[in-house]
């Protein structure tokens, strides 16, 4: 029959428009910002910077190595490097960024910033309402406001958290073999120095005088 082929389409397209209506697989439009649809763990917007426990500036892993810095494309990354050091989760005595701004009107999310970091200290949030009407001011970030928790960064991104604590354990529990077994070696050398000293003096030979055979 002439015009089947029409007719079958044009069936086809309104069970497609009456599904897109009544068929919850389907219904991909949310009533905005009442309704928020879930994120994705891999979804990524704009770095942040991890500190642990419950002081944002003392706990903050950052050790203003500026490597994130020189390897910025847009070059959106400002570090200052402290003067003085401050002890690490390591126990080591570290320098710390006196500045460290991002200014995210010029950030492109590349996410290399985090990939070169060493110190799992920078890492990419989530958060994506950041509209504001002072261009410049506003959207340049400093530490304070880049700083948030090891448990912010659990909490989005889960799975690379757990292999990045799971690093930074490692790392911990090295620093901690290594600083045992120096206190160890230490401990042994001052032990053998005051055996050595406490020997009578009979037992330390003295060498024959001049002219003696």
């Amino acid at each position: 029959m002439l015009g089947t082929g029409i007719l079958k389409g044009m069936v086809e397209t309104a069970r497609n428009f009456v599904g897109s209506y009544t068929d919850e697989a389907r219904l991909t439009t949310v009533e905005y910002p009442e309704e928020r649809i879930p994120l994705k763990e891999a979804t990524r917007q704009f770095p942040f910077l991890v500190f642990d426990g419950d002081d944002a500036q003392k706990g903050m892993r950052c050790v203003a190595c500026q490597i994130c810095e020189k390897e910025c494309p847009p070059q959106c990354i400002f570090i200052v490097k402290s003067k003085d050091k401050r002890t690490d989760y390591k126990g080591q005595l570290q320098f710390y960024p006196a500045t460290f701004d991002i200014d995210i009107s010029v950030c492109m999310s590349c996410q290399i910033c985090v990939e070169v970091c060493p110190f799992e200290s920078i890492k990419m949030d989530t958060e994506f309402e950041l509209s504001n009407t002072d261009r410049f001011g506003a959207l340049l970030l400093n530490k304070h406001q880049l700083a948030k928790s090891n448990e912010h960064y659990r909490e989005i991104h889960p799975t690379d958290a757990a292999e990045s604590d799971a690093v930074i354990a490692a790392e911990k529990a090295k620093a901690e073999a290594k600083a045992k077994a120096d206190i160890e070696a230490k401990a042994k050398a001052a032990a053998e120095a005051k055996a050595k000293a406490e020997l009578p003096a009979a037992t330390v030979p003295v060498p024959p005088a001049s002219g003696q055979v």
